[in-house]
Order: structure tokens, then C-alpha cells, then sequence
């Protein structure tokens, strides 16, 4: 399984505003009982994690995600940072995302911790 491509994928579907669309990429990219949990938000099944997304983009409606210099993985687990902030402007939160997947390549689990976020 290529994880550059889940990871690709996985930011694609955080920043797909149209709600058709973005709910497509979840149910591609999830499996139907998958888990998000970060910080401020845990999220269990497709309809959490796409309402998740929705209220994130919400909160930041001019952001865009975008990769970080990280990414690693071994076996079906994968380790990436990734950035949120304007179109070419500076990020204004930062994450550090880890994935695991089920065998097919779909995301079981994803476990995010916040480095930086607005005050």
C-alpha cells in the first residue's frame, strides 16, 4: 500500500468543501467503522468524522490543509505533520497524524495531537 497516497487522499477529504464530495472521499478513504480523536474532537464512524470535517472547516472557511515534512510508515501505520492556514500564507495550526489501516488500505484509526493552534 502507497501511504503517500492515503495521506494525499486523507487532506484532499479535509479540505473538499462540497458536502457530496467531501462525504464520497470519506466513505473511499474510511473504513465504516473508523475513529478520529484529537484534542478537541473525537469522532466515531463516517458520519462523525465527516461532520468532523465539516466544523472544521467551519471554524477556518479560508484554510486549506496541506502536507508537513513528515511522513513515515512501516507496515499499516503511518506517521505524517500536516499544516493548516490561508492559500500560500503561513499555517496557523499545526498536526501530527498518526493512521492505521485495515488491510485493504482503508484508515481504521486516526490518532492527531496539536503542536501549534491560534490562541
Amino acid at each position: 500500500m502507497n501511504f503517500d497516497d492515503v495521506i494525499a487522499r486523507y487532506l484532499a477529504a479535509w479540505n473538499e468543501r462540497d458536502p457530496q464530495r467531501r462525504r464520497a472521499a470519506v466513505d473511499d478513504l474510511w473504513t465504516e467503522d473508523g475513529t478520529y480523536t484529537d484534542p478537541l474532537a473525537a469522532a466515531a464512524g463516517r458520519d462523525a468524522i465527516d461532520a468532523t470535517i465539516s466544523a472544521v472547516q467551519g471554524k477556518f472557511p479560508d484554510f486549506t490543509f496541506r502536507p508537513g515534512p513528515t511522513a513515515d510508515s512501516h507496515h499499516n501505520i503511518g506517521r505524517f505533520t500536516w499544516e493548516l492556514g490561508p492559500e500560500g500564507g503561513a499555517a496557523v495550526v499545526v498536526g501530527f497524524d498518526v493512521a492505521v489501516l485495515d488491510e485493504s488500505g482503508r484508515i481504521k484509526d486516526v490518532l492527531g495531537f496539536l503542536d501549534k493552534i491560534p490562541g
